[in-house]
């Protein structure tokens, strides 16, 4: 059984309007009914494969988590607050030890709580691919098969095959430039989804070796934690003496037990609004709406309201998104730029 962990505290700047600091993207209902979170939970419920979900966000979202549980009617293992962000490296550490507490051959999955993965079994197809090789000590990225050179994401290449399904990490690549990203998929590189299956055991073992500071923090952080019901906050000074790092240039990027999955399921991080618009279903002209739209001569665009009726007209491949108190226009290629944007419009 595979313990889930779901990183749920990201803040979403890059769609803003839409997701503010006291209601990021997890917690919102972009690519369907219910949230991206609420997705992920869903995801990951199987009964077969997984166990109660660790969840892992921020103080002030520990009401949004909680009533978003309730709502599916999923009780967390725990749900463990952060103080402040410190990256994926120290919440990783968090949970290694919190699911070593129950079961020394611990496998956890860890999930962001804000991507888009509409095929929950193609997805399951390929956690059990991984689980192989992950239970003989491998520690897991998934991989997916690139549509188009994105600059915005990271990629790995494959090594020699770990079983019929895995192959080792020959090296990653950090979002490269449109070129470079195009030689990378014809050399067969994939797109790191940021979605890790790991043995809890060994990745505290690479850890101690590779990041001592984070497992050091982490572990004072979790001896001086209180407990709160389903909650579990982690103690401020500790967590706060982390170094904010992800676990990929932690551990993944140095280990030698690195291996991926090259997966094959629909995915997006919803790092922007022309990565919405991408996973969202589109019209005859290419354009994806929610809420009281009206379009006319108008394509390859996005439209999203949240509140006033949006009309559009003459208008190509812009984004366009509403809520009662702010409006957005901007063009598709240039929504990379809007965490800066969004920072002057709200003066923060």
């Amino acid at each position: 059984m595979i313990v889930p962990v779901i990183l749920s505290g990201g803040q979403g700047k890059r769609l803003w309007p839409l997701s503010l600091p006291d209601r990021p993207k997890q917690f919102l209902a972009l690519t369907g009914p219910e949230s991206l979170l609420q997705q992920t939970l869903r995801r990951l419920a199987d009964p077969q494969r997984f166990v109660a979900p660790i969840i892992i966000g921020g103080e002030d979202h520990r009401f949004l988590i909680a009533e978003q549980l309730r709502e599916l009617d999923i009780a967390p293992r725990r749900i463990v607050l952060e103080p402040v962000g410190r990256s994926t490296g120290p919440a990783v550490a968090i949970a290694a030890l919190l699911a070593l507490e129950a079961d020394p051959e611990a496998l956890i999955l860890v999930a962001p709580a804000d991507h888009a993965i509409p095929d929950a079994e193609a997805f399951a197809e390929a956690v059990d691919q991984g689980a192989v090789a992950a239970a003989q000590g491998s520690l897991i990225l998934f991989g997916l098969k690139p549509s188009f050179p994105a600059t915005g994401y990271g990629y790995i290449a494959p090594g020699d095959p770990v079983t019929p399904a895995v192959r080792k990490v020959a090296r990653f690549v950090e979002k490269p430039q449109e070129a470079a990203a195009r030689d990378l998929i014809a050399q067969g590189c994939l797109w790191n989804s940021g979605i890790f299956l790991l043995p809890a055991a060994a990745v505290i073992a690479e850890l101690e070796a590779l990041a001592p500071d984070v497992l050091a923090a982490a572990r004072a952080a979790l001896a001086a934690a209180e407990a709160d019901r389903d909650f579990l906050r982690l103690d401020a000074g500790a967590f706060e003496a982390a170094p904010s790092i992800s676990i990929d240039h932690a551990v993944m990027e140095k280990t030698g037990h690195a291996a991926v999955v090259e997966a094959d399921f629909a995915w997006s991080d919803i790092g922007s609004w022309s990565a919405l618009w991408e996973a969202l279903e589109k019209d005859a002209d290419g354009n994806a709406v929610r809420g009281p739209t009206t379009l006319q001569a108008t394509t390859g665009s996005l439209v999203f309201t949240d509140g006033p009726m949006v009309a559009t007209l003459g208008v190509s491949d812009l984004i366009v998104v509403a809520t009662p108190e702010r409006i957005l226009v901007a063009h598709k290629d240039s929504d990379q730029e809007l965490k800066s944007l969004a920072e002057r419009a709200d003066g923060s």
